[in-house]
């Protein structure tokens, strides 16, 4: 019995492990576009005096996939701030009590905010925050401002299967680099 389990749980540490390296990536390649985009600007501004108008709504658009995946990166690696940790205590129950209490602050945090992003009041979907954005341009790019409001629901996705991956024994993160589970 144990043994399924123990194949369940590294499964999980595995998938968790290939969510985080492709956040790293994407995060990254955020971050070149975002000052990239900016550098830009400021010398197509203060040097050319002619800036482009769709830099400052490409550096916008990197900052929030580059934030919302850094703050998977961030949970995934425990840099997120812990009011409690428990961990330096000797009693056991006590880290149990620190860890159900850090989930539940994650669950009662991010769910609410999931539900929302497909159904707006009165659980109507044609209400939601995507099918709301699905149906609204950007105001320089040619392209539906949907491919930035779905960074919300992946942020939430990576955070929720990297918090089962704690729950699975995720407490050592290996390098971003290294193929360990």
């Amino acid at each position: 019995m144990a043994a399924p389990m123990e194949r369940i749980a590294k499964t999980v540490i595995r998938f968790s492990n290939g969510l985080d390296r492709v956040a790293t990536v994407t995060a990254g390649v955020a971050l070149v576009i975002l000052v990239g985009a900016v550098m830009l600007q400021v010398l197509a501004r203060y040097v050319f005096n002619q800036p482009p108008p769709y830099t400052e709504e490409l550096a916008r658009y990197a900052m929030i996939w580059a934030g919302l995946l850094g703050a998977t990166i961030s949970f995934k690696r425990r840099f997120d701030p812990a009011l409690f940790s428990g961990g330096g205590s000797r009693f056991p129950l006590l880290q149990l009590a620190a860890a159900l209490m850090r989930s539940a602050v994650v669950l009662i945090y991010l769910l609410p905010i999931l539900w929302y992003v497909f159904y707006g009041p009165n659980m109507n979907p044609a209400r939601g925050f995507l099918l709301r954005h699905s149906r609204t341009m950007a105001d320089a790019l040619p392209f539906s401002t949907f491919w930035v409001a779905v960074a919300v629901p992946i942020m939430i996705v990576f955070i929720l299967v990297h918090l089962v991956a704690r729950w699975c024994g995720d407490d050592v993160v290996p390098p971003p680099d290294s193929d360990a589970t």
